[in-house]
């Protein structure tokens, strides 16, 4: 069997924004032109997501939109097997036998929960959420999924996932193949306005979907020293310039910071800079994804139900035989 590497999107919003581009949806793209080798399942964590939103309306067109999205930025159709695991009961039925045999002792490691409590929050937090690392080991363990590809805060979501399966295999023998987790280590945190990392929780993001003017004046917004324009300027101090670097090839980094180190670059000019390459990728990317249409997502998860669910039957049937909910022998 080809490696298979495994990912999810969580359909929070309506939409994504840049920190989301370049820490999630490039490295997954570079890293399937890395594994030519390889098959990789994207699924759709709206289970997940529904741990934060219970709006129906709003999870559907959530999930629709960031689908148009992930396709507009260039996810390889021919490479990605995109689906909805809502659409396929394995999910669920794994998730069912993985929380009988996970311990509360266990789950209370989680740092969520860790940090729930340490707010005084931890009986206001959701089962569902809670629980959420079984589900996310049933996401992985359903698929035999050789590598994991996560944030560096989702580490541990994935850690579980190996131990879930390493505590399976030991009651009930070898049945769930131990993934490993990649993690994209140049890919750092994008620095905004505030000082803190881009996020919707912190209002200080810019959408894929945003338009130039309100893009402009977000770039205008970044914080910059006091130097004047003749100065010399160290672009490692400069949030400006950190920004650009994530859309620079080397050739135009090191351009960059030449003129920095020269002086004679005005804040302005930098931002400008900036301004046009988040124009000239997204320009592109917004084009695409006004051409797709809803159906053609749906229709797309349709078509690849079947294929995952036919991986899915089969573990679930391998799973039901060895905890003896399938009676026949």
């Amino acid at each position: 069997m080809e490696k298979r590497i495994l990912t999810g999107l969580k359909p929070t919003d309506n939409q994504l924004h840049l920190w989301n581009y370049f820490g999630a949806i490039k490295p997954m793209i570079e890293l399937a032109k890395e594994s030519q080798d390889a098959e990789i399942f994207l699924f759709l964590a709206n289970m997940h997501a529904f741990t934060q939103l219970h709006n129906g309306v709003a999870l559907r067109q959530n999930s629709i939109n960031v689908l148009k999205l992930y396709m507009a930025c260039g996810v390889d159709l021919s490479r990605f097997v995109i689906y909805n695991p809502a659409d396929v009961p394995g999910h669920a039925q794994l998730n069912r036998v993985l929380t009988c045999i996970t311990h509360m002792g266990f789950m209370e490691r989680m740092h969520s929960y860790k940090e729930a409590l340490d707010k005084w929050k931890a009986k206001e937090m959701g089962v569902g959420t809670f629980c959420y690392p079984i589900l996310m080991a049933a996401d992985i363990l359903l698929y035999d999924a050789d590598v994991v590809p996560v944030w560096k805060d989702q580490k541990q979501h994935v850690e579980y996932a190996r131990d879930i399966a390493l505590r399976f295999n030991s009651m009930f023998g070898e049945t769930f193949k131990v993934p490993d987790v990649h993690i994209k280590s140049d890919v750092g945190t994008i620095i905004w306005v505030d000082g803190r990392k881009m996020s919707k929780s912190y209002n200080n993001y810019i959408w894929l979907l945003d338009d130039g003017k309100t893009i402009l004046k977000r770039v205008k917004q970044i914080p910059t020293n006091a130097q004047t324009v003749e100065e010399k300027k160290d672009p490692d101090q400069c949030n400006v310039y950190h920004l650009c670097k994530l859309f620079l090839t080397p050739v135009e980094d090191d351009a960059l910071r030449k003129r920095y180190q020269a002086g004679w670059l005005s804040y302005k000019d930098a931002k400008d800079y900036l301004y046009e390459k988040i124009m000239a990728l997204l320009i592109p990317i917004q084009g695409k994804y006004a051409k797709i249409a809803d159906k053609e997502i749906i229709a797309l998860l349709e078509k690849n139900a079947k294929i995952v669910n036919e991986i899915a039957a089969k573990k679930i049937q391998e799973v039901y035989k060895k905890v003896g909910f399938t009676l026949k022998v």
